[in-house]
């Protein structure tokens, strides 16, 4: 199975629109990061975990041919509306991708997306995606993905584990029973936004607390704001690294 973080930064993107701060203006490649967004491949199989807002800028990036099914996380639009740009492996395969949400974000992606999702008369759309609601675990192209509900701030969202690996993104809080589900987890991505707090995601302290708990040997901490440069990775504690775009797993 490999692993590729696609983008590892918060909602703004990093740069941010309209700031000189020195993570922004720096020349250090890894400070560069788009929306967040992970690639998993297993058996020629790809899977995209959410529709980052650079899902274009990124598939042709990392010469993404196909996908073959997406995971959502939620349906903030950093994770989202790069949505429409999956008609271009539509258009070369001409397959319906199914996708796995929990209820609540396939409604509102069903809402603000229904061309994608149903065929409308006269518009000359056919639908690029089938939807499945998902609680428990599935079986996906022959590996078990089990979805973990999180505590976004006062939201919810889901994390993915999928073997010894799991993806927690935009989380502030892991209840007790998703931490259950979490343990024997050998590499642990998770929302790391910024060294100070925030009330709907983890800062860094927060995640590595988070981290020890799931007693992950390595972890990697993405979602990452420009208040946070990739230099500082050396004040994290022996087991932690900060994310960077393209950086990739084999496992």
């Amino acid at each position: 199975m490999k692993i590729t973080i696609m983008g590892c930064g918060t909602s703004t993107g990093v740069p941010m629109v309209g700031c000189d701060c020195p993570v922004c203006t720096s020349a250090e490649p890894r400070d560069k990061r788009s929306r967040a967004s992970l690639l998993i491949c297993y058996d020629d199989r790809t899977i995209l975990i959410d529709t980052s807002t650079d899902l274009r800028v990124q598939a042709l990036r990392h010469h993404i041919k196909r996908i073959d099914a997406v995971l959502f996380t939620h349906a903030h639009a950093d994770h989202v509306n790069g949505i429409d740009d999956l008609r271009g492996f539509h258009f070369l395969h001409k397959e319906i991708i199914p996708c796995f949400a929990s209820r609540k974000t396939l409604e509102t992606l069903q809402g603000g997306f229904s061309y994608i999702f149903n065929e409308h008369d006269s518009s000359g759309y056919t639908p690029l995606l089938a939807a499945h609601e998902i609680s428990d675990a599935f079986e996906l192209f022959g590996q078990t993905i089990i979805p973990i509900p999180l505590l976004h701030g006062k939201t919810s969202s889901l994390g993915y584990r999928s073997g010894n690996f799991a993806y927690l993104t935009d989380c502030s809080a892991i209840p007790e029973q998703s931490l259950e589900l979490l343990q024997g987890v050998e590499l642990l991505v998770i929302d790391g936004l910024r060294w100070i707090e925030h009330p709907f995601h983890f800062n860094i302290s927060g995640a590595i607390a988070a981290a020890r708990q799931i007693h992950a040997p390595r972890t990697i901490l993405t979602h990452l704001t420009h208040q946070i440069a990739y230099s500082e990775e050396n004040k994290l504690p022996p087991g932690f690294e900060l994310a960077y775009d393209g950086m990739e797993f084999n496992l």
